[in-house]
């Protein structure tokens, strides 16, 4: 009886055993995989050599694939597998959003895919200033945002568009104000003239109106002639007196004579000196043989130089000409004879640097 009861505790004592056994090996199993699950969601998969953060740019429509090839090509991902299967757990193939993201180096799964997903981009600082002419501002605003600078170009150039904006295809660029505007990288060309079309509109403020009105021009040409007058000068101090002698010659239907408008006719804008032959000329832009504005800006003028123009000099000058000592300002002068005195001095000191 007693060596039963032995053998029955033995056996007892051999399968709590073998539970406890079978207990750990779970709970470690579980452990296990709940560790890997967390690696797979919480632990650093993003590395970026020698960099704190980088940027990763989404195009419009970007597939699901095209977005791990994009983010596998600059090799941001350690863990491709766990990614991936995150990823598809997440349903991020069929949240995707087009946009900059910053990806900062050390991020996990869970944080580059929430973010990915979130649509939380970071927006860019779209800059440009002094542009000359259509293809420069368009080949400028594509090398920052989504756009590319065919579809810019096709836009600007477009005349049934730019009516609905009482524009066209000569002075649709006096709308582009230079400046520093803060863009999300996924936009269209339309959605990029929408917003400069609605910062010109907030540009003229009402206090601008009001000396706008002084100069009796319109907003455009306020544009015009500044894009003119900043081309005849980088010394702003000067500004509004050379805007005074333009707006008298425009008074009087004096032909504005503008040098910057013959180069920009003839799409040189390296010539030195303008000569005779340059005026003979057929263009709108040929201030010489026409009376009053060009049809558009020669070149995007700054704020300080429009603003020059709204706060022109009230004076009696005519006439302005390069100082003799190259200092980069110039004299004025009331009539011909004055100026013409003035232009030799500056011919002279001209031949003799040759």
């Amino acid at each position: 009886m007693g060596k039963k009861q032995n053998s029955a505790k033995n056996r007892m004592s051999f399968f709590k055993k073998l539970l406890w056994s079978v207990v750990i090996i779970i709970t470690l199993s579980t452990a296990t995989m709940v560790y890997r699950t967390y690696q797979k969601i919480f632990s650093p998969n993003v590395f970026l050599r020698n960099k704190v953060s980088d940027y990763v740019f989404i195009p419009t429509a970007a597939t699901f694939e095209e977005v791990m090839n994009l983010l596998y090509q600059k090799g941001f991902i350690l863990n491709r597998a766990s990614f991936e299967l995150l990823a598809e757990q997440k349903k991020f193939p069929g949240n995707i959003k087009a946009g900059r993201y910053k990806i900062k180096n050390g991020m996990s799964n869970n944080e580059l895919i929430n973010l990915l997903r979130s649509g939380h981009q970071t927006p860019v600082n779209l800059v440009f200033n002094k542009l000359r002419i259509k293809s420069q501002l368009a080949g400028k605003v594509a090398k920052q945002i989504e756009a590319d600078s065919t579809s810019i170009m096709q836009l600007i150039s477009n005349p049934n568009f730019l009516r609905k904006f009482d524009l066209d295809t000569s002075n649709v660029m006096a709308i582009f104000i230079p400046n520093t505007y803060e863009f999300f990288w996924n936009t269209n060309a339309e959605q990029f003239f929408d917003r400069m079309y609605s910062e010109y509109q907030r540009f003229w403020t009402d206090a601008r109106k009001e000396k706008q009105r002084k100069t009796r021009l319109t907003p455009i040409e306020v544009i015009i002639l500044a894009s003119i007058v900043e081309e005849e000068s980088n010394k702003n101090s000067e500004k509004p007196t050379i805007s005074g002698v333009y707006l008298n010659r425009l008074k009087k239907q004096i032909p504005l004579q503008a040098d910057p408008t013959i180069k920009f006719a003839l799409g040189n804008f390296e010539i030195k000196r303008v000569l005779k032959k340059h005026l003979e000329i057929n263009s709108p832009y040929n201030t010489y043989k026409n009376r009053g504005l060009p049809p558009g800006p020669i070149c995007l003028p700054s704020i300080a130089t429009i603003d020059a123009v709204l706060n022109f000099e009230n004076h009696k000058y005519l006439y302005f000409c390069a100082k003799d000592d190259f200092s980069g300002y110039h004299v004025f002068a009331n009539t011909l004879q004055q100026h013409n005195q003035n232009a030799t001095r500056y011919q002279k000191a001209l031949s003799k640097i040759k």
